[in-house]
């Protein structure tokens, strides 16, 4: 399960990132496991892979514990973060972090200054709504996207049989991604879905990258799947362009609530 209970009372005290910042490590890429199984799904192994500029650990409070992964989103201001709404709490500052590993200088820092979630979620937690656009900024002023140098377009949810990649951050102190590259289907509940192995805890918020789009991110069916091995999306729709849409034009942002509920 790749949910992170953002409660107050549970919140450990996480990350300020500041520090030396080392050049990031090129980590070979680990051939990739694959099986299949019975449903005919491919099932694969999440490897280590080096930092994508465009995807980053978010981290709650001021400890050095990243909890959860986010996504630098293309945007007409620039300064917007995709991440599962799970992953946030009203009261709970966070920061995000871009191609992290092991350790951040406090340029890169990006802290949190407003978060927008779909009413769904606002109201009852909607799994379904399961994710979240955040404003960011740091003190040394500029746009995320610049720093980066790219970004991820907001896309539809995959339809069945979609190769995407994702890389998020297991949860921890220091680090760096895992990525798993495999192919989409259709859960009966009507998550986007797919088996991959050896995304745990933190990984919620990971995007599901088709091309330079994002379909998706670690989230959804019970924060993600009560199983490290099958992973869930809330469906991306016209919904979540419309949360996108809201962001740009910029106001007041939501309070994200401090519950979730699991059946695992």
């Amino acid at each position: 399960m790749r949910i992170w209970l953002a409660t107050p009372a549970a919140v450990v005290l996480l990350a300020g990132c500041a520090g030396h910042s080392a050049s990031a490590p090129t980590v070979a890429k680990i051939p990739l496991d694959t099986r299949s199984d019975a449903t005919g799904l491919v099932a694969v192994k999440a490897a280590e892979i080096g930092p994508d500029p465009r995807v980053g650990a978010l981290f709650l409070g001021a400890g050095s514990q990243h909890t959860c992964t986010g996504s630098v989103l293309q945007s007409s201001t620039g300064d917007l973060v995709l991440t599962a709404a799970h992953c946030l709490a009203d009261g709970v500052p966070a920061t995000f972090v871009p191609a992290f590993v092991n350790e951040a200088a406090a340029d890169d820092v990006w802290k949190v200054d407003t978060v927008y979630l779909d009413p769904r979620w606002v109201a009852t937690q909607d799994p379904l709504a399961d994710y979240a656009i955040v404003r960011v900024s740091r003190d040394g002023g500029g746009s995320i996207e610049a720093q980066t140098g790219s970004a991820l377009k907001l896309g539809t949810a995959p339809s069945a049989g979609t190769p995407v990649t994702i890389t998020g951050y297991p949860l921890g102190d220091g680090g760096g991604p895992l990525t798993c590259q495999a192919d989409t289907e259709q859960s009966p509940q009507g998550y986007p879905r797919l088996k991959c192995g050896g995304l745990v805890d933190g990984t919620s918020g990971a995007p599901w990258i088709n091309g330079a789009t994002a379909t998706g991110v670690i989230g959804g069916l019970d924060g993600g799947g009560c199983d490290e091995n099958i992973s869930y999306s809330a469906p991306f729709d016209a919904d979540t362009a419309k949360l996108l849409a809201r962001a740009e034009a910029g106001g007041p942002g939501d309070a994200a609530p401090n519950t979730f509920d699991s059946d695992c």
